[in-house]
Parts: C-alpha cells; sequence; structure tokens
C-alpha cells in the first residue's frame, strides 16, 4: 500500500507540469489579447494593407476554427467591395494540422487534469491530515519541477529559438505548408512565436509559484496547529 502511495504520488508530480503546460498551451491558441499583442507589436496592418477591423475578424475567427468541427477555416473578408478568401488552400490545410494539435493539446490537457485532481480530492476528502500534507508536498514537487523544466526551455529559447521552431516544424508537420506564402506568415511573423512562447513560459512559471507557495503556506500552516493540538493543557 505504501509503495501503490509513493506512485500515485510521482505520478500527480509528473502530471502537474503536462497539466501546467497544455493549460498556457491553450490559453495562447485562444487568447485573442495575444493575437492583438502580435498585431500591434509587428504592424502587421501595415505588412498586410489589412485594417484592425479586418485584423479583429482574422484573429477572433481563427480561435473560432480551432474549437469547431470544421475542417478547414475559411476567413472571408471585402476587399474593393468583393468578398476574398484570406488564406489559400495550402495555408487552410496548414490551419488543419495546427488545430489537430490544439485537439491533442486539450486531450493531454483534460487527462492530466482529471489525474491531477483525482489524486487531489482523494487527499482533501480523506480528512486526514497527513494526506493532506503529502498533497502539499507533491504540489510543491511538481511546481519545482514545472520550473526547472521551464527554466531549461525558456534558455534553449533565448539561445536558439529559431533553430528549435524549425525543428518543431520538421517533427509536428509531415509536410511544408507552415511555409507556404500568403497572409498567414505576414500575420503571425517570427518575432510573435517567440513573443507568445516567452507569454507561455511566464503564465506556465507564474501558476507553479502560486501553486507552489500556496502549498508552502498550508504546510506552515499545518505545523503550527499541529504544536497547538499537541500541546499539553494547563491546569
Amino acid at each position: 500500500m505504501k509503495v501503490l502511495k509513493h506512485i500515485v504520488g510521482i505520478i500527480f508530480i509528473l502530471c502537474l507540469p503536462v497539466l501546467l503546460v497544455s493549460l498556457s498551451l491553450a490559453w495562447g491558441f485562444n487568447s485573442f489579447w495575444l493575437y492583438n499583442y502580435g498585431f500591434q507589436e509587428y504592424s502587421v496592418s501595415q505588412t498586410t494593407g489589412l485594417t484592425q477591423d479586418e485584423l479583429t475578424i482574422a484573429g477572433k475567427g481563427l480561435i473560432k476554427y480551432f474549437n469547431s468541427s470544421e475542417e478547414y477555416v475559411h476567413i472571408t473578408l471585402i476587399r474593393d467591395g468583393h468578398p476574398f478568401e484570406l488564406f489559400t488552400p495550402e495555408e487552410q490545410s496548414h490551419f488543419k494540422d495546427v488545430k489537430q494539435l490544439v485537439w491533442l493539446d486539450y486531450r493531454v490537457l483534460l487527462i492530466s487534469l482529471i489525474l491531477v485532481l483525482s489524486y487531489a480530492l482523494a487527499a482533501i476528502f480523506l480528512q486526514k491530515g497527513k494526506y493532506r500534507s503529502a498533497l502539499a508536498w507533491n504540489v510543491i514537487w511538481g511546481s519545482l519541477l514545472t520550473i526547472v523544466l521551464i527554466v531549461i526551455v525558456g534558455v534553449a529559447s533565448i539561445l536558439d529559438f529559431d533553430s528549435l521552431f524549425l525543428k518543431f516544424h520538421y517533427l509536428a508537420f509531415t509536410n511544408q505548408y507552415w511555409s507556404a506564402a500568403g497572409y498567414m506568415l505576414l500575420l503571425f511573423p517570427g518575432g510573435f512565436w517567440f513573443d507568445a512562447a516567452l507569454f507561455c513560459i511566464g503564465f506556465v512559471t507564474l501558476l507553479a509559484i502560486i501553486l507552489g507557495v500556496a502549498a508552502g503556506i498550508y504546510l506552515k500552516d499545518f505545523r503550527k496547529s499541529r504544536k497547538i493540538s499537541e500541546r499539553p493543557a494547563i491546569e
């Protein structure tokens, strides 16, 4: 039984970074604020000739597409009184591949969330302090593991982000539609992806720190309460 508890605890510690990273990625793909930041920071309106309203339609259209059942993205804009498709067929094929990765992230997020919550709720509702303190320690270890992994990824990204980004595309996609000419690369230039990676890294780090600090505060209060309860009564 003791060995099983250790195994379950280790699974929880390993799942916590997976949960936080997948949550961060889900936030990134669904954050219009992040899209709009890129549009403003890299003067996308000037490089594409699209108005701010059209960029808003493009950003929100992609978010809607990633969460829809549509196979291909179709975003139609009006130019000189005539409708036109924003993305070429090659770009639409790439967004289809990206959408598959987004949904893979959703599945990973769901599975890791179920595992983490199951362990946490079991520890909380067992109504025994030692299980809750074990949960708090595992949260701290999981948070530390998350921060270590994020630091490694962050340093690697700062040193050679372009190379890592290129290798990721070769590994994740079976075609080179990710380099297709059109509005896609203009809407999301390389600098945007570097910034997005830093924002996601910061998001994960912040969540890990909050969880770790909260767990540490609980352990501190738990130790105080045990000392008080163990103190002999004054007659």
